[in-house]
């Protein structure tokens, strides 16, 4: 038997993450979503499951989208990189709003933090700063991904080339570096400058376990029947 409708009264006794869990395909939750939005972006708090669920909504009720909210929905998105969760708010997203001024920034945006170009990104994002500033935090966010991606590809690099990848110079720049030398392990090396990560499988592959050396001759004899 299907499960009934909820009434407004009994929706008004449920947290919006429980609305989504309970009946994610009811339009009457949809300013619920909406407002949660703004509640993140306020809070500083990320639910990409209450997201694609407005989403979605959208999609079947097209007519009651909010552009200004969806923007606000991918600036979220923007900042769990490197979680793919962008991609999977712009599948629910028509092409037609994609072709939106402020919808290909963010796309644009999108492609320079993927491919690790942070001053063009940097670039990009001073000429959108109207559109980013809506969501506080965001800046930081960066900051920690391209921090992230830094440490995963290089043992050591210049004080230079981190300065760019997180927009910061002068002393807001040593004050970035003490704090990641304080509570994540970073090195300065005192003769140059330059910033040593800790190491990690990616940016010291022999650190790397290779499973299939443990895994033992009988199990892989027991797979080949199974193959057959």
């Amino acid at each position: 038997m299907a499960k009934e409708m909820e009434s407004p009264q009994e929706q008004s006794s449920y947290t919006v993450e429980q609305l989504v869990a309970v009946n994610p395909f009811n339009p009457e939750i949809l300013p619920d979503l909406e407002n949660y939005v703004n509640e993140q972006v306020s809070s500083q708090t990320y639910s990409l499951d209450a997201n694609l669920c407005l989403l979605r909504l959208y999609q079947f009720e097209p007519e009651r989208m909010n552009t200004h909210v969806v923007a606000r929905i991918l600036i979220k998105a923007l900042m769990a990189m490197p979680s793919p969760d962008l991609s999977l708010c712009l599948f629910l997203i028509p092409e037609r709003v994609q072709m939106e001024e402020q919808f290909k920034a963010l796309i644009v945006l999108s492609h320079y933090l993927e491919t690790g170009r942070f001053q063009q990104f940097w670039d990009e994002s001073a000429k959108n700063r109207h559109i980013l500033e809506t969501v506080p935090g965001f800046e930081q966010a960066i900051q920690a991904y391209a921090t992230h991606l830094l440490s995963l590809s290089y043992q050591k690099v210049p004080r230079s080339v981190l300065a760019e990848a997180v927009n910061m110079d002068g002393a807001s720049l040593d004050k970035f570096i003490e704090h990641q030398v304080a509570n994540s392990g970073w090195i300065v090396v005192k003769e140059d400058g330059s910033i040593v990560f800790p190491q990690n499988e990616f940016n010291h592959p022999e650190l790397k376990k290779n499973t299939g050396e443990n895994v033992p001759l009988e199990h892989i004899a027991r797979i080949f029947p199974i193959l057959g």
